[in-house]
């Protein structure tokens, strides 16, 4: 029996289209519509229009929205595709409807257009009940997480100045960021610690000093040793993780064959090890405090040094950008190989007009490898130990996340 507010929405979905709802006309054969591509696209534009200004929130909104639906289609037959279809639209419906309510219209609308395509009753139905069921099961599983936006930006006391010890940078110099992710309850790790990196390298050795004179040549505005297409990489790519992988993911999952729940359990997977990474990396970054570039090249070289792009405000190690890079490749080349089925084209907001194209997953950690030194905003161990960092997160995430699934 679905019990209170679950039976009353699956009630009222079944109802809305119950009678709008139609098969397609007999002797006129359509092609299947893509439910996990609408939904995947439908989720984006919700993220973009009504998201946090946190970035791991967001992932949160993803995560949840996709293991729900990934649950509900995961016993399904393969044989009954409406009842999946039905599923995992309703799944990601009623999560993002709870986490994103100001967009409830246009997801009611983008419910309407899915259902109204499956014949009305039974196997649609059924599965509208178990999507809605897994999206407030998750909901509730995921109460009190600690990543909403004032837990992920808790306050934490910067520590007084010296050598190597992060500070907050110019030119606006903003309290420290996503200090409190740390704190957050992993979806699969066992504590935010459990692959926290060494420490950095010591200052003043021929690593640290290697680095920070990187970082002093290619990443200042006004370097004359980066090339123009050194400059187009690393604005490429300060855009942010979550909004710079959404093109390679949906490469992946149109590029990935097999059932809904399949397809529905890669954006899940992706967006769950995504979440524990980012909970990873402030454990790592604010375990270890290390100044910035900017800092250290103001305090030891040039008072007068200024990075290409704003320096974000947390510390260098280890780059938040590359432990979701590193990560990211896992996932994707656990699902679909070290390349997508075919190249795909990706783009920036931080670099408008300018569109790049991908195959291999491993050009994307070595870009964003490159752009954060390029930028002069991180030291190329921070980037590289990142990657290091992503991947430990993630092969561990892959080898239990079945255990999510039920």
């Amino acid at each position: 029996m679905l019990c209170g507010m679950r039976r009353v929405l699956v009630l009222a979905l079944v109802g809305i289209f119950a009678v709008v709802g139609a098969s397609p006309a007999a002797g006129s054969p359509q092609r299947r519509a893509d439910v996990v591509a609408e939904w995947f696209d439908v989720t984006a534009a919700t993220v973009a229009a009504a998201g946090a200004p946190t970035q791991s929130t967001n992932s949160r909104t993803w995560a949840i929205s996709w293991l729900a639906a990934a649950r509900a289609a995961r016993a399904i037959p393969t044989a009954q595709r409406d009842r999946a279809d039905a599923a995992v639209a309703s799944a990601v419906h009623a999560a993002l409807v709870a986490l994103a309510p100001a967009r409830r219209a246009e997801l009611d609308a983008a419910l309407r257009t899915t259902l109204d395509r499956l014949p009305p009753g039974g196997q649609r139905d059924l599965g509208v009940s178990e999507g809605v069921r897994e999206a407030e099961d998750l909901l509730a599983e995921r109460r009190g997480d600690g990543l909403d936006p004032a837990s992920v930006n808790a306050p934490f006391d910067v520590p007084p100045p010296a050598p190597g010890v992060w500070q907050p940078t110019p030119p606006s110099f903003t309290p420290p960021q996503q200090a409190g992710n740390r704190f957050a309850r992993p979806f699969l790790l066992a504590r935010a610690d459990q692959f926290r990196l060494p420490p950095p390298p010591a200052l003043d050795s021929p690593r640290d000093r290697a680095d920070v004179a990187e970082v002093r040549a290619y990443g200042a505005a006004n370097s004359t040793a980066r090339t123009a297409a050194q400059t187009e990489t690393a604005q490429f790519w300060l855009q942010s993780s979550l909004v710079g992988y959404t093109e390679p993911l949906r490469a992946a999952v149109t590029g990935l064959s097999g059932p809904p729940a399949r397809r529905a359990a890669l954006v899940a997977a992706f967006h769950v090890i995504l979440v524990d990474t980012q909970i990873a990396t402030s454990d790592s970054k604010y375990a270890h405090l290390r100044w910035r570039p900017v800092t250290a090249i103001r305090a030891t070289a040039d008072p007068q040094w200024t990075p290409l792009h704003a320096t974000p405000a947390h510390p260098d190690y280890p780059s938040g950008h590359n432990t979701y890079s590193g990560a990211a490749e896992a996932v994707l080349t656990a699902f679909a190989g070290p390349s997508a089925r075919e190249p795909f084209r990706a783009t920036s907001p931080t670099a408008p007009g300018v569109t790049r194209t991908y195959q291999r997953w491993a050009d994307l950690t070595r870009d964003n490898v490159d752009a954060r030194v390029w930028s002069g905003i991180h030291t190329r161990t921070a980037d590289e130990q990142g990657v290091v960092l992503g991947r430990r997160v993630a092969w561990f995430g892959l080898a239990r996340f079945a255990s999510l699934l039920g």
